[in-house]
């Protein structure tokens, strides 16, 4: 991961105490900020949805399923403060809204991509991990 400067934000080898102080680093912070703002389940899934072009809310609504207006809405205005989409009213009866990623947010397609391709080559053993995870606490559920 490289900071604005082109420079490594996480050097290879650190201490404990290293890895302290960074974590407060203003980069640090920043991409902490950005990963809370972009990184949900619902954000992500718009992101790729208008990759592939604009889209109207009904037709986000649709292709994603199982998320809700006011969720939808919340979603899209949180991507456009941060610069990520773009809302575009059309002046027809009644009005159009068309979103569509700007060229930030076309930006995080590849970032999204790699994601993506990380999930389905370790998803069988996510999937493992988490159902031993629950069996382990189903039989302890004290956590000891």
């Amino acid at each position: 991961m490289t900071a604005q400067g082109g420079t490594s934000v996480i050097p290879p080898a650190l201490s404990v105490e290293d890895v302290q102080a960074l974590l407060h680093t203003q980069p640090c912070e920043e991409i902490g900020t950005t990963l809370a703002l972009v990184g949900d389940k619902w954000s992500m899934m718009i992101v790729i949805y208008l990759a592939t072009g604009p889209c109207r809310f009904n037709q986000l609504k649709r292709q994603i399923g199982g998320i809700t207006q006011r969720m939808l809405t919340l979603t899209l205005r949180k991507l456009e403060r941060q610069g990520l989409v773009n809302r575009t009213v059309h002046p027809t009866v009644p009005p159009q809204v068309e979103y569509a990623l700007t060229p930030l947010g076309q930006s995080l397609r590849e970032p999204v991509q790699i994601l993506g391709q990380w999930v389905l080559q370790h998803q069988d053993e996510l999937q493992r991990s988490r159902r031993e995870y629950d069996a382990k606490a189903t039989d302890d559920p004290e956590g000891g």
